[in-house]
């Protein structure tokens, strides 16, 4: 499994959104420059994500997005499956119950299997608030930058 640029720019975009605290909206553009991705990008990622209510939006001068919910109520998984459909390893995975007419015999399917909950237990149990958190602590313990006087 490959999570494409579109899956990982959307969790830097709501990521980014629930870094902002909550109370206010906030731009594309000032998501586009803090993150370095095209703002028309963003905007069809923000699209999908406003669709399904992660998002909500304001038009306007004072408006933008923000978060609909708390950061705590949104896994990784949550996110990656809207934006890049299922998650699975192999697509016979894709149907329950399984409709492989190889699925009763198949050795494979245990190993596919393990890889599905694997990623799974890792996806669907890191929130975007678990995100914000170890965001904060990388920042605090990254180096300064170095001061030049001329």
């Amino acid at each position: 499994m490959k999570i494409s640029t579109r899956g990982r720019y959307a969790i830097r975009l709501m990521l980014d959104l629930a870094q902002s605290g909550g109370d206010h909206y906030v731009t594309i553009k000032s998501i586009s420059e803090r993150q370095d991705i095209s703002s028309k990008y963003l905007e069809q990622i923000i699209s999908i994500l406003n669709r399904a209510g992660y998002v909500k939006s304001v038009r306007g001068s004072q408006g933008g997005y923000k978060l609909a919910r708390p950061p705590e109520e949104y896994t990784v998984g949550m996110i990656l499956r809207l934006i890049e459909g299922s998650l699975v390893p192999v697509s016979c995975m894709d149907d329950e119950p399984n409709q492989c007419p190889h699925c009763e015999t198949c050795v494979t399917l245990d190993v596919w299997k393990q890889i599905d909950e694997a990623v799974s237990g890792v996806v669907d149990n890191i929130t975007l608030a678990d995100l914000a958190k170890k965001e904060s602590l990388k920042n605090a313990s990254a180096p300064a930058a170095p001061e030049y006087h001329i």
